[in-house]
Formats: structure tokens, C-alpha cells, sequence
């Protein structure tokens, strides 16, 4: 006799939309009186919706990417932290050596 999955169906997208100004805020870290400066400087990804504001979470991440001008990836639940290290760690390797602090010589 064989297992069946008892998931049937099709998968959760993980870029569900984050709705509200608590939920934006939460996923960002951030107080929501602070997001919604952000939002208020331009050129954070929303939708407003009456007076509500929903966006997502790879829209985000791809907002502030380009804010701080190097990748960035917000960590969930779902997230494989290994991986995400990983990716890290390969991005500061390929940096450009002149960005990088220098060591200091041991004494």
C-alpha cells in the first residue's frame, strides 16, 4: 500500500500580498509610522485601494535592493537561512576589494 501526499492541490505562491500598513511594516522591521514616510518620499511599491495599501513581499525586496543599491532579501518563516548565508557570503567575496574595510595588523 502506498502514502499519499495529503497535500492535493496546488502550492501556496509565497509572495502573498501584504495588506495594510501593520503587515508592510512587519515584514520590513520597521515602525508603520516609519513606512509610511517611505511611502510618502515615493517610490515604494503600493497600491492603494481606497484608503488601504497593499504590495508584496519580492516587490519590496526588489525596492530595497535598489534603495541601498545592493541585494537584499528580507528574511520569512520560509526562508532557508543556509542558502541565504550562502548568498551572502558570495556577494561580499565579489566585491570589489576597495570597498571593503581594511584589517588592522595585529600587534
Amino acid at each position: 500500500m502506498t502514502k499519499r501526499s495529503k497535500s492535493r492541490g496546488t502550492p501556496k505562491p509565497t509572495t502573498e500580498a501584504l495588506k495594510g500598513w501593520q503587515q508592510i511594516a512587519a515584514f520590513l522591521g520597521e515602525p508603520a509610522s516609519v513606512v509610511q514616510r517611505w511611502a510618502s518620499e515615493g517610490g515604494m511599491p503600493l497600491r492603494r485601494q481606497g484608503r488601504y495599501v497593499e504590495t508584496t513581499p519580492d516587490e519590496l525586496n526588489a525596492w530595497l535592493g535598489k534603495e541601498s543599491g545592493k541585494p537584499v532579501h528580507v528574511a520569512t518563516d520560509d526562508t532557508d537561512l543556509t542558502a541565504e548565508l550562502k548568498r551572502g557570503l558570495s556577494f561580499i567575496r565579489n566585491e570589489k576589494p576597495s570597498k571593503r574595510p581594511k584589517k588592522k595588523a595585529r600587534s
